[in-house]
C-alpha cells in the first residue's frame, strides 16, 4: 500500500514538472515568435533568435574547420600579393552591400574543387575557382553574391528556423509525456558548423544572384559578367572532375553543391532578367579589369596548372591505395614546383603509409620550411611520432594540429590515444569525446573513454560509454571489458531494470 502511494505521488510529480516544463517551453515560444528584426536586403520583419554578434561569434568558431575541411580542405593559399589584391575588390564590394559595417574576411582557400562560400564574418573563394574565371568583373560578381548571402541574413536563418525546429521537438515531446525532451531543448545548443554549411535554398541563391549582381554593378563592373561567371563555374566544374579521374556515374561531393547551384539554360535566363532590371552605375574602364586581373593571378594559375595535372592525382591515387602511382605524381608535381607545402606533405604521407619514417620526416619537414605551421605536415609527424610510441612528442605535434584545426577526427583521436597511453586519463578525455561524436559507432572508442572515465573514478560516464562498446562492438578487447563492466555495475545504477527482469 505505501508503494502504490510512492507510485502515485510521484506520477503526480511528474505530471506537475512535465506540465510546469511545457508551460515555460511554450512562453519561450511566444517569446521568440516575438523576436523579429527587420532584413537589411527587403527591409521586412522576420523571425530573428541570432543576434549579429551571435552571428559573428558562431562564423568565427567554425571558420577554421571550415577552411581545412569544407570544399577540398587545404587551409590558406599562400600569396600575400595576390590575397591583397583580391581582398581590395571583396572590401569595396562589401562597403556597398546592405551590412557594410559587419566584419568582414576574405580568404584563398588552397583547393582545386571550383567553389565559394561564405559564413557570417568571412568569404573564400578556392584556388580552382579563382583560376578558372576570367576576369574582375566575373571575380567580382561571385564575390558579391557570396557576401549577398551574408548581407540577407541567410545563415541567421537557417539558424533561427533549426532553434525553432528544436524548440518545438521538445514541446511534442512533453506533451505527449515523452521522456527525451531534455535532449531537444538541450541540443538547442549545438548549432555550431553543420548548421553554418548546410546549402542555401534555390530562393536564397536567387537572392544572392540578384545582390552579386546590384554590388558589382554600383562599382562600375559590366553585369553581363555574371552570366559568363556562371559559364565558366560549370566548365571548371567539368573539367576537375575529368582531372582526377572521376568514375562513371560516381557523384562526388563537389558534384553535391550543384543541387542548388544549377548551371542551366533557365538559370542564364533569370540572370538575364536580373541585370535587366538592376541600375547600373557608370562602367568603370571595360568593366571587367581583364588584363590586370590575368596579370595578377598569372603565377597563382600556373600553381594550380601543377596541383591538377600532379598532385590533385596524387592525392587520389593514395587515397585508393595505389601507392607507387601517388610517388610518381607527387615527384612530377615536386619538380615542377618546389614552393609548395602540400606536395611535400603528401610525399610525407606516402613514405609513411610505406613506414619509411626517416623520409616521411625529412618531406614534413621540408613542407614545414616553407609554412611553419602547415597542419598536415604538423598532423604527419605526430602519426609518425604516435607510431614509434614516442607519445610525448605525439602529444605535442597533435595540441598543434588540433589548435589549427580543431575537426581534424585523426589528430584529436590520436592527441586523446597519446595522453591515454601514457596514463594522462583526465587530458584524454576531451579529444577522445570529439572523436566519440564525430564517430559514435567507432569500434573501441567508447570502451577507452569507459577506462579513462573509470581512472578518474567516475564510474557513471564509464559506465554509458561501456554500454555504448557494448552496442557497437562487443566481441574486441576493449568490448569484452566493457561487457564485464556492464555486467558488474547494472544493478548499481540501473537497479530498476534488474527489477523488471
Amino acid at each position: 500500500m505505501i508503494n502504490e502511494i510512492r507510485a502515485k505521488r510521484h506520477a503526480e510529480t511528474a505530471r506537475y514538472f512535465r506540465a510546469a516544463l511545457q508551460l515555460s517551453l511554450l512562453a519561450l515560444l511566444f517569446a521568440f515568435l516575438a523576436s523579429c528584426a527587420a532584413n537589411p536586403v527587403t527591409g521586412k520583419d522576420e523571425l530573428m533568435l541570432v543576434s549579429e554578434e551571435d552571428e559573428i561569434k558562431i562564423g568565427n568558431s567554425v571558420y577554421r574547420d571550415a577552411l581545412w575541411s569544407a570544399e577540398g580542405g587545404g587551409g590558406e593559399y599562400q600569396d600575400a600579393q595576390l590575397k591583397r589584391y583580391l581582398e581590395g575588390v571583396v572590401m569595396r564590394l562589401h562597403k556597398k552591400s546592405h551590412r557594410p559595417n559587419l566584419p568582414l574576411t576574405f580568404s584563398v582557400q588552397n583547393s582545386s574543387v571550383p567553389n565559394a562560400w561564405a559564413i557570417p564574418g568571412h568569404v573564400v573563394m578556392t584556388r580552382g575557382l579563382i583560376a578558372g574565371l576570367e576576369n574582375e568583373g566575373e571575380f567580382a560578381y561571385v564575390m558579391g553574391h557570396e557576401v549577398g548571402h551574408i548581407s540577407a541574413k541567410h545563415s541567421a536563418k537557417q539558424m533561427s528556423q533549426k532553434m525553432m525546429l528544436g524548440l518545438a521537438l521538445g514541446i511534442a515531446a512533453v506533451a505527449v509525456g515523452g521522456d527525451d525532451y531534455g535532449e531537444a531543448v538541450v541540443g538547442l545548443g549545438a548549432l555550431g558548423g553543420q548548421l553554418l554549411l548546410l546549402k542555401y535554398s534555390r530562393d536564397d541563391e536567387l537572392e544572392a544572384d540578384r545582390l552579386g549582381v546590384a554590388y558589382m554593378s554600383r562599382l562600375g563592373y559590366d553585369p553581363n559578367n555574371a552570366l559568363s561567371a556562371h559559364r565558366n563555374l560549370d566548365k571548371v566544374f567539368k573539367e576537375y572532375a575529368r582531372s582526377v579521374g572521376q568514375e562513371p556515374g560516381e557523384r562526388t561531393f563537389f558534384e553535391e553543391l550543384l543541387s542548388t547551384h544549377p548551371r542551366t539554360s533557365v538559370r542564364i535566363d533569370e540572370m538575364q532578367q536580373m541585370i535587366s532590371s538592376t541600375p547600373r552605375s557608370a562602367m568603370s574602364g571595360d568593366g571587367s579589369s581583364r588584363a590586370t586581373y590575368q596579370s595578377l593571378t598569372a603565377n597563382m594559375r600556373r600553381t594550380h596548372r601543377v596541383y591538377m595535372e600532379y598532385y590533385d592525382k596524387a592525392a587520389r591515387a593514395f587515397e585508393k591505395n595505389r601507392i607507387a602511382e601517388a610517388n610518381n605524381y607527387i615527384n612530377r608535381a615536386i619538380t615542377e614546383d618546389r614552393t609548395q607545402p602540400p606536395f611535400y606533405a603528401l610525399a610525407g604521407f606516402i613514405y609513411l603509409k610505406q613506414n619509411n619514417h626517416g623520409d616521411a620526416e625529412r618531406y614534413f619537414r621540408a613542407a614545414l620550411s616553407l609554412q611553419g605551421t602547415y597542419q598536415p605536415a604538423v598532423r604527419g609527424l605526430g602519426m609518425m611520432n604516435y607510431r614509434k610510441q614516442n607519445y610525448a612528442a605525439s602529444i605535442d605535434y597533435m595540441k598543434q594540429a588540433v589548435q589549427t584545426f580543431p575537426g581534424d577526427v585523426t589528430a584529436q583521436r590520436l592527441l586523446g590515444l597519446s595522453y591515454y597511453r601514457t596514463g594522462n586519463y583526465r587530458a584524454a578525455i576531451n579529444p577522445l569525446e570529439t572523436v566519440a561524436q564525430a564517430s559514435p559507432k567507432n569500434k573501441t572508442i567508447h570502451g577507452i573513454l569507459g577506462q579513462c572515465y573509470e581512472n578518474i573514478n567516475d564510474q557513471k560516464s564509464a559506465y554509458e560509454h561501456y554500454k555504448l562498446q557494448v552496442q557497437s562492438a562487443a566481441d574486441n578487447d576493449v568490448g569484452r571489458l566493457a561487457s564485464a563492466r556492464v555486467k558488474e555495475w547494472k544493478p548499481r545504477f540501473e537497479p530498476e531494470q534488474i527489477k523488471k527482469k
